[in-house]
């Protein structure tokens, strides 16, 4: 069973960087494949980027978002940078054990956060 924290989250203004952190249960988090999600209101949830043996990206958040781990703390981050009101959504960072080849698949991590809110305003 691995357990997933969000934190990070808030109210920023468009441009502004939040730094979204993910601490995770388990003691092998270094060999998880572990990803960020989002779900706005009235949309599908959607990938946001992963870090598994190399780092994905959504088009909509290259060169804005990075993803980085720290095993030693077993945690994710996603430093989100240059924010615009689109990317208001509720964030999940997931859990990938197996770490299958398909990083940007949702349906490829079996563990889930309880989300942390980001709100960007114009």
């Amino acid at each position: 069973q691995v357990q997933l924290v969000e934190s990070g989250g808030g109210l920023v203004q468009a441009g502004g960087s939040l730094r979204l952190s993910c601490a995770a249960s388990g003691r092998t988090f270094s060999s998880y494949a572990m990803g960020w999600f989002r779900q706005a209101p009235g949309k599908e949830r959607e990938f946001v980027a992963a870090i598994s043996w190399s780092t994905y990206y959504a088009h909509f958040v290259k060169g804005r978002f990075i993803i980085s781990r720290d095993n030693a703390k077993n945690t994710v981050y996603l430093q989100m940078n240059s924010l615009k009101p689109e990317d208001t959504a509720v964030y999940y960072c997931a859990a990938d054990i197996d770490r299958t080849s398909y990083a940007t698949d949702d349906r490829s991590y079996g563990y889930w956060g309880q989300g942390t809110q980001v709100t960007v305003s114009s």
